[in-house]
């Protein structure tokens, strides 16, 4: 026989996997961490650093 599952819990769940981690991004409390992969660049005589969110993927950039 099928298990027999709670549509509410269910339709909660997805709901809960949808909106993991974009939740504080999208009123701006992004987690920024700055972009390893990005080549050494410099713009105006000083460091341009890259970073990006961890949770949603934006991505800003910033004079040092």
């Amino acid at each position: 026989m099928s298990e027999v599952i709670s549509l509410a819990k269910r339709r909660r769940r997805n709901r809960r996997e949808a909106a993991a981690g974009k939740t504080l991004c999208r009123i701006g409390r992004h987690k920024w961490a700055i972009d390893q992969t990005a080549p050494f660049t410099v713009h105006k005589g000083r460091l341009l650093t890259i970073h990006i969110c961890s949770r949603c993927g934006a991505k800003k950039t910033e004079l040092s």
